[in-house]
């Protein structure tokens, strides 16, 4: 029987449990247990936890599907694809789109489902995740059709004032163009690598906004997926807002704080639906949200359904970057996975007439059927933080287009020491990471003991970071932490008389907890409180700028972070970085972590791992099976 083999995969590891049980659940409320639908339903929910929005049945057909073909049991395989459908078809656990479409059962706001499946084509999803793909979908063309009613003659001099024109006439300036897009549609999406001006561009957007409504000026909301990304973007744009002239600052609204996606809309433990939503929306004129590519599908989902119909939305990221955590890989899709923009004549128009903006001839024209969202997107090309050949530069660059990357790095010097600038690499074999990463981590405690103020603590803690490709394992973030807490002699739960929480300890949050107001992703450090007799406390530095103390015992379920994964460090900057890599290969090693990685440097980055290694991740590009990128673009695919 289908369900008992599914059961003994779960306790093998092969499924999780919840797997299984879904699987089973399926069959009970349905009544078709059939092999087909148990299969089909058991995958989906494993590749949801995988990543993917849905499954491809034509990715899996006739394939092995759990286990070991070579095993004594054999492995558990799917049925081929035109059978597969037809029986999930007639299953009464499985709706398609046009019964979802007659009843309306597509709603964010109720979440409802005749059935817990659907069927799209070759595509399954989970029935809720169908409805946040279509919904997202259907509500983002919408901000993208049509344009505003500013005048494009208006922006001219606004955008002038808070661009200075090109060094060289053939040069487009595309921050210029994003702030014209951003004025002009009610969607901009702008996507750029480290250091290529996204929070001066968005600032800027901002003071162009105001100054285009002197009497009514915008509401305007900044929010980001992690609370350490809200604080960046908050002292980001007050720090860019000190480099316009002072006659483009309209004031107070530029300083605002940013907050996270889940404060902003509500979102309440226990409850599926968040405090805004369609039905009541959020009291904004504009949304300005950064870190877009950690957004998963659901968040971005909900987001987008919660604001009112008069707003314009703002996404910034990298398109490069790892994507979510969660289910999706929702702002590569919306930049198109690696197409470029194919703006339209009217577009080109716009542009020249407000911005004096002129693409070059050998720029992508329009195909005869683009998508809306093409004229809302533009990608920052320029970095102004790292020079073309300098070794970050050129390492991200590298790791971005599949090329050499062990071609870029510095060799390894005879004392060992971390690079002030640049990259480097050593290949220290796994086994020896615990003990070689101790030096490099009790040199930077020792400093950050000596910062005397939590302030400058804060600063010193995050001015070097190790950062792990896997969590388990000899160079994994279990095993680096252990052993600087041993090496520090703290630490391990409490025992042997260590103590569990001692000054200077980094702690990452890994769970939510909406009373104490802490998020998943949120780093702290433990230090003395001056104003209770040194009592140590969990210090969090705020979007503006403040300070949280909260008791150790107060403190959600957390990790200390003196390593962390890089999926995690996502959002942060930090001036130096120990990248560290496992000794085999792993489906985890991508492109985009690596690119992750490296990028979360300013100044210099060292690897620890092998040149195959580090070739293999670079050549291994991230691909999430989802449907909202042929949602976004299925009339510029010619479908």
């Amino acid at each position: 029987m289908i369900l008992e083999r599914l059961k003994e995969l779960a306790r093998k590891g092969v499924l999780r449990r919840l797997d299984w049980q879904f699987a089973r659940w399926v069959g009970r409320i349905s009544g078709d247990e059939s092999e087909p639908v148990l299969l089909a339903a058991a995958l989906v929910s494993l590749r949801v936890a995988e990543g993917d929005v849905c499954v491809d049945l034509a990715q899996y057909a006739g394939k092995p599907l759990f286990g070991d073909p070579s095993g004594e049991d054999g492995a558990v395989s799917a049925p081929p694809l035109d059978p597969w459908i037809q029986a999930l078809s007639r299953s009464p656990a499985v709706s398609t789109p046009p019964d979802m479409a007659s009843t309306g059962h597509s709603s964010l706001v109720t979440h409802h489902s005749l059935t817990p499946l659907v069927l799209d084509g070759t595509r399954l999803y989970l029935a809720r995740y169908r409805a946040f793909e279509e919904d997202l979908a259907r509500r983002l063309l919408e901000l993208a059709e049509g344009w505003t009613d500013v005048d494009p003659a208006r922006l001219r001099p606004h955008l002038d004032r808070l661009f200075p024109a090109p060094s060289s006439p053939d040069e487009v300036d595309w921050q210029r163009a994003a702030a014209a897009v951003a004025a002009l549609k009610r969607l901009c999406i702008i996507s750029g690598g480290p250091g290529t001006g996204k929070t001066h561009t968005v600032t800027a957007i901002l003071a162009l906004l105001h100054a285009l409504q002197p009497d009514r000026p915008p509401r305007i909301a900044l929010a980001a997926p992690t609370g350490k990304a809200a604080v960046r973007i908050t002292e980001s744009i007050q720090k860019a807002a000190g480099s316009l002239q002072p006659d483009a600052l309209p004031g107070k609204e530029l300083t605002r704080a940013a907050v996270t996606l889940h404060r902003l809309i509500g979102i309440r433990e226990g409850r599926s639906i968040p405090r805004h939503n369609p039905e009541n929306p959020l009291h904004v004129d504009v949304l300005v949200i950064d870190e877009a590519s950690m957004i998963d599908l659901p968040l971005m989902a909900r987001t987008v359904a919660a604001l009112p119909s008069h707003a314009r939305l703002i996404l910034l990221g990298d398109k490069d970057q790892l994507a979510s955590v969660e289910a999706g890989s929702v702002f590569a899709d919306l930049c198109g996975r690696g197409r470029t923009p194919a703006y339209s004549e009217l577009w080109r128009w716009k542009m020249e007439e407000a911005a004096g903006i002129r693409l070059p001839f050998d720029f992508h024209g329009p195909p005869p059927h683009a998508s809306p969202l093409d004229d809302c997107t533009v990608f920052l090309q320029k970095s102004y933080r790292f020079d073309a050949q300098s070794g970050i530069g050129r390492l991200a660059a590298a790791v971005r287009t599949g090329s050499d990357v062990a071609s870029v790095l510095e060799p390894d010097p005879p004392d060992h020491k971390l690079p002030s600038e640049g990259v480097r690499m050593r290949n220290v074999p796994a086994s020896r990471v615990p003990l070689e990463v101790r030096e490099r981590a009790l040199d930077h405690h020792r400093r950050l003991l000596d910062s005397g103020h939590i302030h400058r603590a804060l600063e010193r803690m995050d001015s070097f970071r190790i950062l792990c490709a896997l969590r388990e394992g000899p160079a994994g973030v279990k095993a680096v932490n252990a052993a600087v807490e041993e090496a520090l002699g703290v630490g391990g739960a409490g025992d042997r008389g260590r103590p569990r929480h001692y000054k200077g300890r980094p702690v990452l949050i890994t769970q939510n907890d909406y009373q104490v107001q802490l998020f998943n992703g949120d780093v702290g450090l433990i230090w003395p409180d001056p104003d209770d007799e040194g009592r140590l406390c969990a210090w969090f530095r705020l979007a503006d700028g403040s300070l949280r103390k909260v008791r150790p015992l107060r403190l959600p379920p957390h990790e200390t972070a003196f390593a962390m994964t890089v999926h995690k460090a996502q959002g942060s900057e930090f001036q130096r970085v120990l990248f560290i890599l496992p000794e085999d290969d792993s489906p985890v090693l991508t492109r985009e972590l690596v690119y992750t990685a490296v990028t979360r440097a300013k100044e210099s980055v060292e690897i620890w791992g092998s040149e195959q290694i580090l070739r293999l991740a670079a050549s291994r590009a991230t691909a999430r099976t989802s449907g909202l990128y042929d949602r976004l673009f299925a009339r510029a695919s010619g479908s």
